[in-house]
């Protein structure tokens, strides 16, 4: 009878031991929708936080890289026109034989020219129609550009700041541009990006007050004008450039670092680069404006004259190539790895070159005994 006993113990325990397995199936069942992690978090609070938070970040879904890679392609391909009428403009400078062109194309000839140059540029594109005439502006509105920006960029680096350091969220219209344009409002900060950006737009708003004060107190500007295309075009280009910064990091901010931890190496060498180009820059804009006051200071003079001095030594337009270097330190501070701002500084480069290369032109033509040593744009190579 114990042997009996014993035997009915052990099918009752076997029963038990094979009804298990069929409940927690049935729990797996009802609760599928949990991940693996989220059952074992759910059994386990706080189980695996410690391997999380050690572990490296994950890598962005596809989604939080579609905005990056829309924004790079527009850059890319602003870029890309401006390489193309720079082309353009070399080839037209060209001389040509045979007889003379059409009405028509002299038309487009004209307004392509028109739309390239201004200040004292326009001088090189020839009798102008009466209807191109009505669209100029006056060159002294470029402080315009630099009042937008001081605004808006202002507007967004305080945006920014209070969501990074105040533990808030970016505005919601900021973060329904970020929806449309494919990226998650809930994607984590990946590494240094909001300080990034905060740098990087920090600086962005302080080039652009010191632009504005040049352009308020240093620069003597002629009786230029500029295409209202043109006028146009650089309001929305200062609106755009701070909006880029914005939109390469996620909307939310987890502040989970010290700021001495998120002070990176490229951080200051980008700081230092910046420093040293807008100096440089600054420096170059007081040559400029000297030719044309007194040494005490009074406005003798709107006609233009060869400057030395300083950068001036090696190119033509030593101003427009400590531009492209300021934003070359932006794309540093980014890490070197934004390919979005890179394709702004593509941009940059052929947008000051062509730039650079009329008024280069204009220089050869006005001063006959202008160095011949100097490049137009970068020392020793354009």
């Amino acid at each position: 009878m114990g042997i009996a006993q014993m035997r009915e113990d052990a099918q009752g325990n076997a029963t038990e031991a094979g009804a298990r397995p069929r409940q927690l199936r049935g729990h797996t069942a009802a609760s599928r929708p949990l991940t693996a992690p989220g059952w074992a978090d759910a059994l386990f609070p706080g189980a695996g936080r410690g391997s999380e938070c050690a572990a490296a970040p994950r890598p962005r879904p596809p989604a939080e890289e579609a905005m990056p890679a829309l924004l790079a392609a527009a850059w890319a391909l602003l870029a890309c026109a401006f390489l193309a009428a720079l082309l353009l403009l070399l080839v037209l400078r060209r001389p040509r034989g045979g007889g003379g062109s059409g009405s028509g194309s002299s038309f487009v000839c004209g307004l392509f020219q028109d739309l390239v140059r201004y200040g004292k540029t326009k001088r090189g594109c020839g009798p102008r129609t009466a209807a191109l005439r009505l669209r100029q502006l006056p060159k002294r509105w470029f402080t315009h550009f630099y009042v937008v920006s001081v605004f808006w960029n202002g507007f967004l680096l305080i945006c920014l700041f209070q969501a990074k350091f105040l533990g808030g969220l970016l505005p919601s219209w900021i973060q329904c541009v970020h929806h449309a344009l494919g990226r998650d409002s809930q994607s984590e900060d990946i590494g240094n990006e909001h300080f990034s950006a905060l740098l990087v737009l920090l600086l962005l708003w302080l080039h652009s007050c010191r632009r504005l004060a040049e352009c308020l107190w240093t620069s003597v500007f002629s009786n230029g004008v500029i295409n209202i295309v043109q006028y146009c075009f650089g309001l929305v280009y200062y609106v755009a450039v701070g909006s880029t910064v914005l939109c390469q990091v996620p909307t939310n901010v987890r502040n989970g670092k010290e700021l001495s931890v998120q002070i990176s190496w490229y951080h200051i060498v980008g700081v230092m680069m910046y420093i040293w180009a807008s100096l440089h820059q600054h420096r170059c804009l007081v040559i400029l404006a000297n030719l044309r006051k007194s040494k005490s200071g009074k406005v003798v003079s709107l006609g233009h004259n060869v400057p030395f001095g300083d950068w001036f030594e090696r190119v033509s337009c030593p101003h427009y190539f400590a531009e492209l270097l300021i934003y070359v330190s932006m794309a540093i501070m980014l890490g070197f790895h934004n390919v979005t701002w890179w394709c702004v500084v593509l941009y940059v480069l052929f947008n000051q070159a062509l730039a650079a290369v009329l008024c280069h032109e204009f220089y050869h033509k006005n001063f006959s005994s202008y160095p011949k040593h100097r490049k137009a744009f970068i020392p020793f190579v354009f």
